[in-house]
């Protein structure tokens, strides 16, 4: 349950990027709240953000059991406690934003994606 939980905590910031890419005036949410709208080239880091995002939903699902290895469960294993250690490092940085909106919104988001990455990696 932790993991779908995780997977679709994830969904929602995928959801969040593709709509900052399409330019709907959501940047106060993320980095620091600096743009409202996301300028073209930071559009471009976003689709890379996108992209690893989703390989974050497949991993998680595929170390919870949800879908077929692509690699060897060990290794597929530590990337999921890599992503558990960048979404913590994430929630601190989220926790000492200048913007109240991804201070208030984003950190309890990215600290529940944070304890069900966590959760699912560590499971036996």
């Amino acid at each position: 349950m932790i993991t779908i939980i995780g997977a679709c905590l994830c969904l929602v910031v995928i959801i969040l990027s593709v709509l900052l890419i399409c330019g709907l005036p959501l940047g106060e949410l993320t980095m620091g709240g600096q743009y409202k709208v996301y300028p073209g080239k930071l559009r471009i880091v976003l689709v890379v953000q996108l992209i690893l995002q989703v390989f974050f939903v497949i991993t998680i699902l595929q170390v919870g059991g949800f879908m077929p290895l692509w690699f060897s469960y060990n290794n597929t294993k530590i990337v999921c406690i890599v992503m558990a250690v960048y979404l913590s490092l994430n929630v601190v940085l989220n926790f000492i934003s200048k913007s109240k909106k991804e201070k208030y919104v984003i950190t309890p988001l990215s600290l529940m994606t944070a304890i069900c990455f966590w959760i699912t990696a560590l499971q036996m």
